[in-house]
């Protein structure tokens, strides 16, 4: 799988570096009009789309005939898309953190308290999207898995509103805004675990020909 997650990586390399430096003239620009650390919300979002670029290249290229002729499992091809996913999602998340540290030394408004929170909202948002996006990916075209994949992170913050309202009516949330968004952190990576073993299933049995 190492190899696998190597060759996406290559190929990805170009477009992670150009939504690297996005992302941080985003922040610097963002200080002056919005909280910094609300990017931390954004990034590991946008940072994700090389997974599905990467899908589509091989696809496109006919990859997946060709991989499994060679010593890879599909559960370890599918791990690999799911694995690459979240590496590029804390990537996305480190790369924010730049400037809202750098721009925490000159602004009372950034604390760790906002980053936690930021950062909570933004892995949850797209470890759930993931969960709903990648599967489709393997079971639709490149263009209906696109619109999905963009539809995946409307869904995902419905979905984040719906858990915080259902901790509120055991935990007050307002006085425990953090823990309500962990919790959702929580709920989403194990919706992300299921997602990979569903999709491995899946492709398991996918006629690939």
């Amino acid at each position: 799988m190492k190899g696998v997650l190597l060759k996406d990586l290559y190929i990805a390399k170009s477009n992670i570096l150009v939504t690297a430096v996005s992302l941080v003239v985003l922040g610097f620009g963002l200080s002056f009009l919005l909280e910094t650390s609300a990017l931390l919300v954004l990034a590991p979002v946008v940072s994700t789309t090389a997974v599905f670029i990467s899908i589509t290249s091989d696809a496109a290229s006919k990859w997946n005939k060709n991989v499994i002729a060679m010593p890879v499992s599909r559960g370890q091809i599918i791990g690999e898309k799911f694995v690459f996913y979240i590496l590029l999602a804390v990537l996305g998340l480190m790369t924010a953190l730049i400037p809202c540290v750098l721009l925490g030394f000159f602004s009372g408004d950034i604390t760790p308290h906002s980053l936690c929170l930021y950062g909570s909202i933004g892995i949850s948002a797209t470890l759930l999207a993931g969960g709903i996006s990648l599967p489709c990916a393997y079971l639709f075209d490149p263009e209906k898995s696109q619109i999905v994949f963009m539809l995946s992170f409307m869904a995902s913050t419905g979905i984040i509103a719906g858990i915080v309202l259902l901790t509120n009516l055991f935990i007050p949330v307002k006085e425990n805004i953090l823990l309500a968004f962990n919790i959702a952190l929580g709920i989403s990576a194990v919706w992300f675990f299921v997602s990979y073993q569903v999709t491995a299933r899946i492709y398991q049995r996918q006629d690939i020909t």
